[in-house]
């Protein structure tokens, strides 16, 4: 059920890729603030994550899981109902806060339910089994529903699907305990997070639109400068920080962020620009286009069981260290595929070898994240670890998709294909470049002992 709960999570974050053309062109965006009916969710999630960490640890996760299926259920049906282009962001925006009370409170139930060790890693391998597939299932769900029943069918789906997981989990989750609970919030630090994160990826999504120098750009970068760093004077000075700095200490942790930051940046944004590719180049249909993500689906599913069972066997390091450097290999093979002239056939062994390392890297990449900490701040580093991960994703999407689009539309008519596939290469490659920061992370995480742990 929670790994039913995390697919849900997963799909969110891409089912709306697939739909996006038909979304930009019945409620009116412009190409590039295309984007923000995405980025908009992930820089929400990423701004609150970490006070829905907080809130499962302090209010009980059940009660943080069940609220946030409801509110999942409650913000797609108005993403779906949307009349206008403001009504689908803002409904996406809702969605974002509750994909950042979901995420948190479903991991930190997995790190509190099952022990340290081959026993959590094989609950991560199956709750990572469904997020890492969801990634890629949303864009074939995505093309399904939106060649079938257009675009606002992507958004009603969650209804269905959340409604139910929700009153599941009241006969499944062991009650929380009322010991537990304390109500102290740290909210001058979520509003500051969320600010900071909301202005840095408004300005990277329209510093190409607007000019990188243009006054709205610069001003909107200047004050997420302001907000983050008056975050970290707040999380330093207050009583009950949102994120206690203390647990910046454990190097597993700070290396799992890390991880997770560089894992949406790079292998995350992948998935957007095979879409541009299928969608805008090959001229795929919405339902073509969703059928293409079936091989990546697979390798990712098959990659996080190989992740459990090397991370057991051999250890965290070395099985990250594999992951990222299979990924750089499968990456620059995907690029190859960016071509006008070639098939999505050439594409293939790029999409399968980069599948299982992603697979590999995202099951290896959680377990190092929930490594020694205490139960009592399982959702709070959950939060911790989850924001690096949906910020990493809207930061590393609006720089690629930046450098992606950096001439495009001044090539005529007849060449522009070419150049969309060409700037899409690009971005690929330096996703693939990305990868090695990863690799140079996991160098540093820490022996561990008790099980099974390699170098």
């Amino acid at each position: 059920m929670l790994a039913l709960a995390q697919l849900i999570f997963a799909l969110d974050l891409n089912i709306v890729f697939v739909a996006l053309p038909e979304i930009g062109a019945d409620l009116g965006f412009t190409g590039q603030t295309q984007q923000l009916v995405v980025s908009v969710y992930v820089v929400f999630a990423g701004g609150f994550l970490l006070l829905g960490g907080r809130a499962a640890d302090l209010l009980g996760r059940r009660r943080v899981f069940v609220a946030a299926l409801t509110l999942y259920a409650v913000s797609s049906l108005a993403g779906g109902l949307a009349p206008n282009a403001e009504m689908i962001v803002l409904a996406r925006a809702v969605q974002g806060v509750g994909g950042a009370l979901l995420l948190p409170s479903t991991l930190s139930l997995i790190n509190t339910l099952f022990p340290e060790g081959p026993r959590r890693n094989r609950a991560l391998a199956v709750w990572g089994g469904a997020g890492a597939s969801g990634l890629t299932v949303g864009a074939l769900l995505g093309g399904v529903l939106t060649e079938a029943f257009g675009w606002p069918a992507v958004f009603f789906v969650n209804v269905p699907l959340a409604g139910l997981v929700a009153l599941a989990a009241l006969w499944v989750i062991p009650r929380d305990r009322r010991g537990e609970v304390r109500r102290q919030f740290d909210l001058p630090g979520a509003v500051s997070a969320t600010a900071g994160a909301t202005l840095l990826v408004f300005a990277l999504v329209e510093g190409p639109e607007l000019g990188w120098l243009s006054p709205v750009v610069l001003i909107a970068a200047v004050l997420a400068v302001v907000a983050l760093a008056g975050f970290a004077v707040i999380e330093t000075r207050g009583a009950d920080p949102l994120m206690p700095p203390r647990l910046l200490t454990n190097r597993s942790l700070l290396v799992g962020m890390t991880v997770t930051f560089v894992y949406m940046a790079s292998f995350g944004a992948l998935p957007y620009f095979l879409t541009v590719l299928l969608h805008n180049v090959h001229h795929f249909s919405a339902l073509r286009t969703g059928l293409a993500f079936l091989v990546p689906s697979v390798a990712i599913a098959l990659g996080t069981q190989l992740g459990e069972r090397a991370t057991t066997r051999f250890g965290t390091r070395p099985t990250l260290l594999c992951g990222f450097g299979v990924g750089i290999a499968g990456t620059v093979l995907l690029a190859v595929g960016f071509d006008d002239q070639a098939s999505y056939l050439t594409a293939v062994p790029g999409l399968v070898v980069s599948g299982l390392a992603q697979g590999v890297t995202w099951t290896a990449m959680w377990i190092a994240a929930a490594a020694g900490v205490a139960p009592g701040e399982q959702g709070v580093a959950s939060g911790m670890a989850s924001t690096t991960l949906n910020v990493g994703n809207a930061i590393g999407l609006a720089v690629l998709i930046a450098i992606a689009n950096s001439g495009v539309f001044d090539e005529p008519a007849d060449r522009l294909p070419d150049a969309v596939a060409h700037g899409g290469q690009i971005a690929v490659l330096i996703a693939a470049a990305a990868m090695a920061l990863g690799m140079l992370a996991s160098l540093t995480l820490p022996r561990r002992r008790g099980y099974p742990t390699g170098l």
